[in-house]
């Protein structure tokens, strides 16, 4: 069998083997784990890039909006000095997985594992413990609803609020007491941009593939 019709008959690692898209920061090809009807956590297994089950969830959290990460992006070093530079907390790290996103949409999904263009509008700078875990927030392109949200202060107090409380309380349980995770800042389209910058240089950095293609500004 020829080699280049080989290549075909496997499919791409959703994080290492599919691109950010041209147009990579303002606009982003993303890989969807979970969607709101979902009432198990999936999540990437980066060894295989099969999506699998991380836990079912036991509570009522469950995810307002498409919820995933931009391929090729790496929260290290790099998005964590900047959450230092902006919030003045010391002793953080990246938590060293590829930048979550968060999809606003009026649409119905029925199923994640898939790749869809968002365009990213803002984000929450989250901390779990010591570690950096940045949440963008993004419009599903072309969205009826959503699609000409051009910054994060357009989205309705409602919508962030369900984001932020589901980020906070996600991995909480009735007999957990202590909040694991604070989000520190929210910030807007231009900032999210830089971290992106900055996740693309870290994943570069870190797995020596070739520079992350990124419109300029």
């Amino acid at each position: 069998m020829p080699k280049k019709l080989e290549a075909h008959f496997f499919s791409a690692h959703p994080w290492h083997g599919v691109s950010p898209g041209d147009n990579a920061p303002e606009q982003l090809t993303c890989y969807v784990e979970m969607v709101p009807t979902d009432a198990v956590k999936y999540e990437l297994d980066k060894a295989s890039g099969l999506l699998k089950v991380d836990r079912p969830q036991k509570y009522s959290n469950v995810p307002p909006s498409l919820y995933g990460f931009v391929p090729r992006s790496l929260c290290a070093e790099r998005v964590a000095k900047r959450c230092v530079e902006r919030t003045g907390h010391k002793g953080v790290q990246g938590d060293m997985d590829p930048i979550d996103v968060c999809i606003l949409t009026e649409k119905t999904f029925t199923h994640g594992n898939i790749l869809v263009e968002a365009i990213p509008v803002g984000g929450f700078r989250m901390l779990d413990g010591n570690d950096v875990d940045d949440k963008i927030i993004c419009v599903l392109k072309g969205d009826a609803v959503f699609g000409g949200v051009g910054d994060v202060s357009q989205v309705t107090t409602a919508m962030i609020d369900r984001l932020r409380h589901y980020f906070l309380t996600y991995k909480q349980s009735p007999h957990t007491l202590k909040q694991g995770c604070q989000i520190v800042e929210t910030y807007g389209r231009d900032e999210a941009l830089e971290v992106l910058k900055r996740s693309f240089a870290d994943y570069v950095a870190h797995y020596a593939q070739a520079p992350v293609k990124v419109s300029k500004p």
